[in-house]
């Protein structure tokens, strides 16, 4: 070799030696927790009957074991457990609040027709 040439090592699969071996990991990617923060947060603001949004949004995020901690720490059994219960907590203050708001409603919408009937002079206005 002269000066000018540098020496390239061409190097391949060893010869006559054992064959080669893989190792396969398999890597489950588990659906992420969801802790329902947005909705905790709308039920606390507007349908928050018999405190159901604040408590859920108290286990989406205030209280010492919230779902986020547990998700950090790695426990996903106890982020399980916390977003399971703000969602069925969640579910209640909606469902809840959009029936006292239909009650509600409906209150106003009686007693307004019989207001009405009464200051009219209808003779219906006896109810």
């Amino acid at each position: 070799m002269s000066g000018d040439e540098k020496g390239v090592v061409v190097m391949g699969a060893p010869q006559g030696s054992a064959p080669m071996t893989t190792t396969v990991i398999n890597i489950h990617s588990e659906p992420p927790i969801r802790d329902h923060v947005i909705w905790s947060l709308f039920n606390t603001l507007f349908m928050n009957w018999c405190c159901l949004g604040f408590v859920a949004f108290a286990f989406s995020v205030k209280m010492g074991g919230c779902s986020r901690d547990w998700k950090m720490v790695g426990d996903m059994t106890g982020a399980r457990s916390y977003a399971s219960t703000a969602r069925s907590l969640n579910v209640a203050a909606l469902v809840l609040g959009v029936a006292v708001t239909i009650v509600f409603i409906g209150i106003f919408a009686a007693s307004a027709s019989v207001i009405y009937y009464q200051i009219s002079g209808h003779p219906d206005g006896d109810i």
